[in-house]
C-alpha cells in the first residue's frame, strides 16, 4: 500500500514547467530490467545510464538483442508482463517513472509526453480502420479534443509529415499505403499527441534505402519545427551519422561507450565500437570481405564475468576475463567503459579499417555533434 502512494505521490509532482534547449530532460542512472521465461530470470539491461537533453538527438546503436528497444520502452510502460524494471531510477521532470505502475500514471506519460515510432508500422496501425481515424484518436486520447479538432489535427499532421492530398489519404487504409507511406502515417500519429520526446525504433529498417533517407529527413526537419527531442534506436552507425547529436553504444544490456557523434565516428575507444565502425559497408575495399565481428552476443541467461565483450574481442586483455571495467572519462562529453583506457593497460592502436574512416569522411562530414 504504501508503494502505490509513493507511486502516485511521485506522478503527481510531473514538472510543467518548460525545459530550456539543452537543459536536462531525461535522465536513466542505474536501471536494470529483467524478464522471467519458464521460470528462468533474464537480465536484458544491466546498469545502464543515459541521460536525454531538451532539443537534441540521443542514438542509442547495438546489435540485435542488446537491450536498446527494451530500455527505451521502460521510459512509456511498455515492458512485456513478465518484464520489470529491478533497479535505478528514470528521471523525467521531477519524476521517478521506474516506480510507475498504475497505467493511469503511465497515461500521464506515454502518448502525450513520450511517444513511440515502431519498426514495423503494420503492426502498429489498425488494418480495419482509416489512417486518419487512427491520428485522429491520438489527438482525442492525448490532446483532449473534439472529433472535429481530433480531425483537423490530423490533417495538419498527414500535410506535415509530407503526405500529398492529405484529405484523401485520411479516408483510406494502411493497405492502401506503400511501407514509406505507412511509416509517416505511424509518425503523424506519434506527433499528434504533442509529445516532448519522440523514440524512434528502427523506423527505416524495412524501408529501401532511398526511403530511408527521406524518413529520417523528415524526423530531422520535425525535431527541428517540434522542438522535441528524439531518441533514435539503430543497429547500423551509418543511419544516425547525419542526424545525431550524441551516441549511446549498447552491448550486452549495458551502455558501453558515450559520446557526441564525432567523438563516436573519429574517436572512438571501446573496441566494440571500433567494431561497429569497422563493420560500415562504407568502408570496405573492392575485392575485400566486409568486416563481421566474430562470435555471438553472450547470454543474458548467466551472470556475466568481466567485459561482456571479451570474448568476441581480439585486443582483450587478461584483466577483460576477470573484473568487469568501469567507465574512464575520455572528455567532458566522452566516456567508455573499457580497461583500454585505464593507464596501467598497454597501447593498442584501432583497427586499420577504423583509421580508414577518417580518410573517407573527414571531420565536417559528420553532421551531428556540434553542441
Amino acid at each position: 500500500m504504501m508503494r502505490g502512494k509513493t507511486e502516485n505521490a511521485a506522478a503527481a509532482r510531473l514538472d510543467e514547467s518548460p525545459v530550456a534547449p539543452g537543459g536536462l530532460l531525461l535522465e536513466a542512472d542505474g536501471i536494470e530490467i529483467g524478464f522471467t521465461l519458464r521460470g528462468r530470470h533474464l537480465s536484458a539491461v544491466r546498469r545502464a545510464s543515459l541521460t536525454l537533453r531538451a532539443g537534441e538527438t540521443l542514438a542509442v546503436v547495438g546489435e540485435s538483442g542488446s537491450g536498446k528497444s527494451v530500455l527505451a520502452k521502460s521510459f512509456l510502460g511498455m515492458l512485456d508482463r513478465n518484464g520489470r524494471v529491478e533497479a535505478g531510477s528514470i528521471l523525467y521532470r521531477g519524476a521517478d517513472l521506474a516506480r510507475f505502475s498504475a497505467e493511469k500514471d503511465w497515461l500521464r506519460i506515454r502518448g502525450r509526453r513520450i511517444a513511440m515510432v515502431f519498426q514495423d508500422p503494420m503492426t502498429a496501425l489498425n488494418p480495419l480502420k482509416t489512417v486518419g481515424a487512427q491520428i485522429a484518436e491520438a489527438a482525442i486520447l492525448h490532446r483532449a479534443a473534439d472529433k472535429r479538432a481530433a480531425r483537423d489535427i490530423a490533417l495538419e499532421m498527414l500535410e506535415r509529415v509530407g503526405m500529398t492530398e492529405p484529405a484523401r489519404r485520411y479516408a483510406q487504409y494502411p493497405h492502401e499505403f506503400s511501407g514509406g507511406m505507412r511509416q509517416r502515417a505511424v509518425i503523424a500519429a506519434a506527433i499528434a499527441c504533442g509529445p516532448e520526446i519522440l523514440v524512434c525504433d528502427e523506423p527505416t529498417t524495412a524501408l529501401d534505402v532511398t526511403i530511408q533517407a527521406q524518413i529520417l529527413g523528415l524526423i530531422k526537419n520535425l525535431q527541428r519545427d517540434l522542438g522535441m527531442s528524439v531518441l533514435f534506436i539503430t543497429h547500423d552507425l551509418g543511419v544516425v551519422a547525419r542526424m545525431a547529436d550524441r551516441i549511446a553504444v549498447m552491448y550486452a544490456g549495458q551502455v558501453v561507450e558515450e559520446g557526441l557523434a564525432r567523438e563516436i565516428f573519429y574517436d572512438a575507444r571501446h573496441p566494440y565500437t571500433w567494431a561497429l565502425l569497422a563493420s560500415l559497408p562504407q568502408l570496405g575495399l573492392k575485392g575485400e570481405e566486409l568486416f563481421a565481428i566474430r562470435g555471438t552476443p553472450p547470454s543474458l541467461f548467466k551472470e556475466i564475468k568481466g567485459d561482456a565483450f571479451a570474448p568476441r574481442n581480439p585486443m582483450a586483455l587478461e584483466v577483460d576475463f576477470e573484473f568487469e571495467p568501469p567507465f574512464f572519462q575520455v572528455s567532458p562529453t566522452h566516456r567508455a567503459k573499457t580497461w583500454l583506457l585505464d593507464p596501467r593497460a598497454p597501447r593498442l592502436e584501432e583497427p586499420e579499417t577504423v583509421r580508414r574512416l577518417r580518410a573517407k569522411f573527414p571531420q565536417g562530414s559528420i553532421q551531428g555533434g556540434t553542441r
